[in-house]
């Protein structure tokens, strides 16, 4: 196997590209637009400029709106395509911006008069059912202004146009797209500059999002309960306390800074428009770290290190070159998907950086399950019935999370399959939601499993390995407690599930 400094290598440039694409903007719900063009489609040109979940306007309130507001969008066209019109001309070149809500999406372009048509041709111009140079749009009979049209022109030879500063306001909820299109084919070649800035009723983060908000901080509570508890037990029995209570401790405390730094991070996104690069950067490392960790020594403790081995021997370099390589991969990861641009990055990338993370944790699944079964023969051949108990329940706990797991993960792709318009993004939250959920109620059960009490010393390591009968003790345990608490994020990771 590879010594860990070689096999860093390409992680770290993983690790540069997601810092690279998250550089390319940190906006959030504003979309910025830097130069970028239009693809064809059928006889029209369009430009997505993102797509977001939006609840109505409250109009009991004039501070809670909802809208999307054009920021000094311009357009900038080809020499040869200006050079084609005189200085005194009007109106020689048209670009439209549509706003369409998802459930509208077929009155866009000319199905409804039996064509495959996006733009208006002539011949259904002399139908008078359209214009000539216009995208067909069938206006919904419930409210005629929607799908919103808005029209910007060239003058002359002028290579550069801009749209003006405006506000479409939002009065119902819904998951709204919205594109840059042209119809002219002596337009090829248009680039687009500016942002749009899209914000709900209640702020700026997108409406898919903001049900995390509050989660987040009702978990930052949860913990904050768990710890008090724990730490009322802790008090109780201090003198009693093992290595391995410090350890639990010390993952409530994570789980608890954790949430607590995810709930800061979206309400500043919420009330700024903009995801805060030092809280984000925090908060996403911090989740790599403890996700690392956890995953370590939870495989460690599965190997038997201090029950049924003092050392793990040759393959130390193995796993903390596992543990280096899956780091690097999860902070790519998570950079991007959280400190990039709010529309989804392309799959390509997407999958180059899921791929690697996706293979490491199913290493670490199979390799901490063979280790557990030759702990568990180990344990029993030695006639250790304490610990053989304890393990019993550890691997019963988390075998349990990995099949509710894989069935939540099958939701997942049954969710993911049958909305890919997002039509459903009112209820996506509770996807990334039910892992940490899942993660909090395993480490409740472990805090219950190993409450500090007055007899601990059945579980304590003992260095007298000659008597196979007495109980050899969980040095680890303690450790493992950390990593079994943390299985709370092991189980089958679930935080590579947060949307």
């Amino acid at each position: 196997m590879r010594q860990p400094r070689r096999g860093a290598r390409p992680g770290l440039a993983v690790l540069a590209l997601a810092l690279a694409l998250a550089a390319r903007g940190a906006d959030a719900s504003i979309h910025d637009y830097s130069g970028g063009g239009f693809a064809p489609r059928a006889n029209s040109f369009f430009f997505h400029g993102g797509s977001e979940g939006l609840y109505a306007s409250d109009p009991s309130s004039n501070s809670s709106t909802s809208f999307i507001r054009f920021d000094i969008v311009t357009f900038r066209r080809t020499q040869e395509s200006a050079a084609k019109h005189e200085d005194m001309q009007q109106k020689t070149g048209l670009v439209e911006a549509i706003i369409v809500e998802i459930q509208d999406r077929d009155k866009i372009g000319g199905s409804y008069l039996h064509s495959d048509a996006i733009c208006c041709t002539p011949e259904l111009d002399k139908e008078k059912s359209c214009k000539v140079g216009e995208v067909i749009i069938r206006p919904n009979p419930d409210n005629p202004d929607w799908p919103k049209r808005i029209q910007t022109f060239f003058d002359g030879k002028h290579e550069e146009t801009s749209m003006a500063t405006q506000s479409v306001s939002i009065n119902k909820t819904g998951m709204y797209y919205l594109y840059f299109m042209f119809c002219d084919p002596q337009l090829q070649g248009l680039k687009i500059a500016g942002r749009t800035v899209w914000r709900n009723p209640h702020g700026y983060i997108p409406g898919k999002m903001a049900p995390m908000m509050t989660f987040f901080g009702f978990m930052s509570l949860a913990y904050l309960v768990l710890g008090l508890l724990w730490f009322l037990q802790f008090v109780r029995y201090w003198k009693d306390i093992l290595q391995l209570h410090y350890h639990i401790t010390a993952v409530i405390a994570l789980g608890m800074c954790e949430m607590a730094f995810w709930y800061f991070e979206y309400a500043n996104f919420n009330s700024t428009g903009t995801r805060p690069m030092g809280i984000t950067m925090w908060a996403v490392t911090f989740t790599a770290v403890k996700k690392t960790v956890s995953r370590l020594l939870l495989l460690v403790v599965s190997m038997g290190y201090g029950v049924v081995r003092p050392t793990l021997g040759g393959i130390t370099y193995k796993v903390a070159a596992l543990g280096i390589v899956y780091f690097i991969a999860s902070e790519a990861l998570e950079l991007v998907e959280n400190l990039g641009n709010i529309n989804d990055f392309s799959g390509k990338t997407r999958l180059f950086l899921v791929l690697p993370v996706a293979i490491l944790d199913a290493t670490f699944i199979i390799w901490i399950f063979s280790s557990l079964s030759r702990t568990l023969e180990k344990l029993q051949l030695r006639r250790s019935m304490a610990k053989l108990e304890l393990y019993r329940k550890f691997t019963n706990y988390l075998a349990m999370s990995v099949l509710i797991s894989i069935a939540w993960i099958g939701y997942e792709l049954y969710f993911n399959a049958t909305d890919p318009l997002s039509e459903l993004w009112q209820r996506a939250w509770v996807i990334p939601s039910f892992w940490n959920v899942l993660s909090y109620v395993l480490l409740a059960i472990i805090c219950a499993l190993w409450s500090p009490s007055r007899n601990p010393t059945g579980f304590t390591y003992s260095e007298d390995t000659g008597d196979e009968a007495d109980e050899e003790g969980l040095s680890l345990v303690g450790s493992a407690v950390k990593g079994t608490g943390d299985m709370v994020n092991m189980h089958v990771f679930p935080e590579d599930k947060r949307a």
